[in-house]
């Protein structure tokens, strides 16, 4: 047997959860086990991505004993559009540095 973490992040809130689960098991086990899915049903393993430790993974890599599962969300702003408009706005003197 295996301990990992399912973590997932909302704007105002986070939850990790602790599982254990067989050896071998695959992060799409992990987040099923976890009742994550039911607790958060926006989740969707189609559309949103998952990964271990800030690293995207496919669904079906097998976990290692302290593995943390993620589930990301997808961004509301694309970061390089936000940073260019930023950019835009100071120059013209709109936004102080």
């Amino acid at each position: 047997m295996i301990y990992v973490e399912v973590a997932f992040a909302k704007s105002d809130q986070q939850v990790v959860l602790e599982v254990e689960l067989e050896s071998g098991a695959t992060l799409e086990q992990a987040i099923t086990a976890s009742g994550i899915l039911q607790r958060f049903p926006e989740i969707n393993l189609c559309k949103n991505k998952v990964g271990v430790f800030n690293r995207i993974c496919n669904l079906n890599r097998e976990l290692k004993a302290g593995d943390r599962v993620e589930i990301y969300r997808a961004l509301i702003n694309d970061p390089m559009e936000t940073r260019r408009l930023r950019a835009i706005r100071t120059k013209n003197g709109s936004e102080k540095i």
